[in-house]
């Protein structure tokens, strides 16, 4: 008897007993000033131990009285919006479901309370890890629970949105203010993503919103710690090349030296991985494209291009979402290149966004593979005709000289010519040589080259001298003398117009940037891969050997780094080696988005 009664005392009671009134007679007492029961009522409900049957319980109370709990009752509904339903039995969820419904189409006033509890638990929940005397918070990444949850979060926002029709006017700075810094786990951003773009699935309205939104966190992780990155990489790049035995900024866990552990990358890797296999499903219905949703998901991607990409500089994957979507149909890569086009030469645009669309116009063209030489050819009888109009315009005036400012978009749009040849050269001759011989004689690259505007003197080396060697090959055009006299004068570039101040020639005018220089993100990369036009291909398809009276001996090892080595991979200036690729993202999405339950 002493063994049982010790055990009575030492185990807590079942908390199955309520105590206090209804919730009805409860509001009628505060109405008359008696806190007590509703004090009462909220601690019950804050019990971290309450059973489903109490949760049920207290819900049909409430919803029974839903019209009673208006503005002054806000902390008894806080407390309601806490309660752990998520998870629960079903008859919990359908309960809470329930009360959620009944309470915004009656209090409309709590709902952004409602939705902000929903949108909080759009990423896996904080959890405390103490490693020594520091307290590290972070997401649980490891509960198992995640999907479920998630259904359940996009059912309550469903039922919200058909309520309240103006849920989608509230949601967006709830989306944007949730959103988890960059700095937390991939994990976590992963699923943070993932459920933003379910919810443009079904509020279409916030579609255009939502890719913004996670196309600008996505560019901040892009270009933020850049130099960092690079930095890593270099030495990474160093010691290979070396052999050093130290391998400390590689995960030595990994049997592929080439693979660097980097947290920015990591998270960067997991988000673009999200994106693309929602652009995947969105447009492919039962594994065939489906036009209409694809144009429509086509134009609202456009819109984010134009609107926080192009004038991004220096980002290194986010653009390739446009090249991944392109690759589905030739007709989008067509108008993704008139769209660019149409910016070029428009006059009224930045001088700055005209050159940027001249940079995506002829990286696209040199990098994707899907991209026939006829949508090539056709590109460069629009570039090629606007250059020589160009200078017509400029070889009689005043401002005839080698001025980037003056000149910017002309100068671009120079080197994209120059680039998208050094690539496309072998597809335009391939099948006829005679034929893509005269076709390439036609386009007078010699006039342009030996121009006064002088544009090999501020396109990037690298492009310069491939060029100049291809076009040599072919007895297209002669640069070598005009690059030896850009190099022999060693007077600076006027940088503007007055003649005020300059630079040196050995800086990159232009800024140089080539938007799809080799995509080094690991998991999302093995889409981007089948339909890459990587540097190296070229070169093994090629094997030519090439051999070139050059003006030093200097000029001659530049040279045949750019045609048998690595160089030319990636051209933009402190651009990642292409062999080198980030850390492994933490995987795919959970679910196709498309083939989840609604």
């Amino acid at each position: 008897m002493e063994i049982e009664d010790r055990d009575f005392l030492s185990t807590p009671p079942k908390k199955t007993v309520r105590f206090g009134g209804t919730v009805s007679n409860t509001l009628a007492k505060l109405q008359k000033g008696d806190t007590s029961d509703y004090e009462l009522i909220k601690h019950q409900l804050s019990d971290p131990d309450i059973k489903d049957a109490q949760i049920i319980s207290w819900l049909h109370e409430f919803r029974t009285c839903v019209t009673q709990l208006g503005k002054d009752h806000e902390q008894l509904i806080y407390v309601v919006l806490k309660l752990p339903w998520l998870g629960r039995s079903q008859a919990v969820v359908e309960e809470y479901l329930a009360f959620l419904s009944n309470l915004v189409s009656a209090q409309t006033v709590y709902l952004r309370a409602c939705l902000r509890m929903v949108i909080s638990n759009f990423a896996p929940k904080r959890i405390r890890i103490q490693e020594g005397n520091v307290d590290i918070s972070d997401s649980d990444d490891e509960d198992e629970n995640l999907p479920r949850t998630f259904d359940q979060c996009h059912q309550a926002l469903q039922l919200i949105a058909r309520y309240v029709p103006s849920t989608s006017r509230f949601l967006m700075p709830i989306l944007s203010d949730k959103f988890p810094f960059v700095q937390k786990s991939s994990r976590t951003l992963e699923c943070y993503v993932h459920n933003l773009l379910r919810v443009s699935v079904y509020i279409p309205d916030l579609r255009r919103d939502i890719l913004e939104l996670i196309i600008s966190k996505m560019l901040t992780l892009d270009v933020s710690d850049l130099c960092l990155v690079t930095v890593l990489i270099y030495l990474q790049l160093c010691r290979c090349l070396m052999d050093e035995e130290e391998d400390s900024p590689l995960d030595s866990s990994r049997p592929d030296r080439a693979v660097m552990v980097h947290p920015v990358a990591e998270r960067l890797d997991t988000m673009m991985t999200v994106l693309l296999a929602y652009i995947k499903d969105i447009c492919h219905v039962n594994g065939s494209l489906d036009i209409e949703k694809t144009k429509a998901l086509y134009r609202d991607l456009l819109s984010m291009f134009d609107k926080v990409v192009l004038p991004t500089h220096a980002s290194c994957h986010v653009q390739y979402y446009m090249f991944y979507l392109c690759s589905f149909r030739l007709g989008l890569a067509e108008a993704f290149l008139d769209h660019l086009w149409k910016m070029l030469q428009a006059p009224n645009q930045p001088p700055v966004l005209r050159q940027a669309a001249a940079g995506y116009m002829g990286s696209f063209m040199a990098r994707a593979k899907f991209l026939p030489v006829s949508t090539v050819k056709a590109c460069l009888d629009l570039l090629v005709p606007w250059l020589h109009l160009y200078i017509n315009s400029q070889d009689s005036g005043s401002k005839a000289f080698c001025d980037v400012n003056l000149h910017g978009p002309f100068y671009t749009a120079c080197q994209a010519v120059f680039y998208t040849l050094i690539f496309r050269h072998n597809a335009i001759l391939e099948g006829n040589m005679k034929k893509g011989l005269v076709y390439l004689q036609g386009l007078n690259l010699e006039r342009i080259v030996m121009c006064q505007l002088n544009p090999l003197r501020v396109c990037l080396p690298a492009v310069t001298n491939m060029f100049a060697a291809i076009t040599r090959k072919y007895q297209l055009v002669f640069c070598y003398t005009i690059i030896e006299r850009n190099n022999r004068n060693l007077l600076p570039v006027v940088s503007c117009s007055t003649g005020g101040s300059s630079v040196s020639t050995n800086t990159n005018p232009l800024d140089t940037f080539f938007p799809f220089d080799p995509y080094l993100l690991k998991s999302s990369g093995k889409l981007i891969e089948p339909i890459y036009q990587a540097w190296e291909d070229l070169v093994s398809s090629e094997n030519i050997q090439y051999h070139f009276d050059l003006v030093s001996q200097g000029s001659m090892e530049e040279e045949d780094d750019f045609l048998h080595g690595d160089s030319v991979v990636g051209m933009t200036p402190g651009s990642y080696d292409s062999h080198l690729h980030s850390p492994q993202s933490v995987g795919s999405p959970p679910v196709s988005f498309l083939q989840r339950p609604f």
